[in-house]
């Protein structure tokens, strides 16, 4: 999260995580990633990844991993099983370019199909809420990072529309930072059992329930502290916000 004078709210440690669905303890270190290029799929782009490893036999082995355009976490990807079984990596790397795109998005409809046939939710309602926190934060302040506005001339107004936007985007990412199964269990003890339902009318009702509470636990500074800070280091914030909006990244 965004630090106020250069404090970090939160901390995180950043152990090495198994990659999903390997036999044994493959190690993320032990994992070499290249890209194929995008695929699209319903009006949605996936980055296409490589993935190699070499196992314990001595052998090399390979599958294909997607992630979404505004996916910025490991549990945002999918993932196929493992197609390729080679004596050496390269063997791997020309076989893998050797496929052609309609093969690749076949693929990837595959991965999806198996994602969901396992009912895996969890990311998509992450999703939905990031999705839906950063359209309500354009909606307040615009896209006031690349105005080119000088700090010290933006109206009380603006401050203030700029301020309530720096709000939502620090729930938006506390939420990255959460495991989608932990997030789900959260909004399920948040909404009393309440199943969140994607094509309720009253969604939005209940999505603001969960903002609402999540905001409240978060350390955030009443207006006064931040344009403080915010006059003092507006390029922080700047480059914080684009990043965040811009890219899907986490800052």
């Amino acid at each position: 999260m965004l630090p106020l004078s250069g404090t970090d709210i939160f901390h995180k440690t950043n152990p090495i995580p198994t990659a999903p669905a390997l036999q044994g303890s493959v190690q993320l270190a032990r994992l070499r990633r290249r890209s194929m290029g995008f695929l699209d799929k319903d009006g949605e782009s996936w980055s296409c990844f490589l993935v190699t490893y070499q196992g314990d036999d001595a052998h090399w082995r390979g599958y294909f991993s997607f992630r979404p355009q505004d996916g910025v976490a490991e549990e945002d990807e999918i993932r196929t099983a493992e197609i390729f079984v080679e004596d050496t990596e390269a063997q791997i790397d020309r076989k893998a370019r050797g496929l052609g795109r309609p093969l690749l998005s076949g693929l990837l409809s595959s991965a999806l199909h198996a994602r969901n046939r396992e009912g895996s939710d969890s990311p998509q309602l992450r999703k939905w809420f990031r999705t839906m926190l950063k359209t309500n934060s354009r909606e307040l302040a615009g896209a006031w990072e690349e105005d080119g506005s000088p700090a010290g001339e933006r109206t009380l107004a603006e401050l203030r529309s700029i301020y309530a936007s720096y709000r939502l985007d620090q729930v938006a990412h506390f939420i990255t930072l959460v495991k989608p199964e932990d997030f789900d269990g959260a909004v399920d003890r948040v909404l009393a059992g309440k199943a969140f339902d994607f094509g309720a009318k009253d969604r939005l009702q209940f999505a603001m329930m969960v903002v609402e509470f999540i905001e409240s636990l978060l350390p955030l500074p009443p207006f006064e502290v931040w344009v403080e800070d915010y006059l003092s280091n507006p390029e922080a914030y700047r480059l914080y916000t684009h990043t965040l909006h811009a890219s899907g990244l986490l800052p």
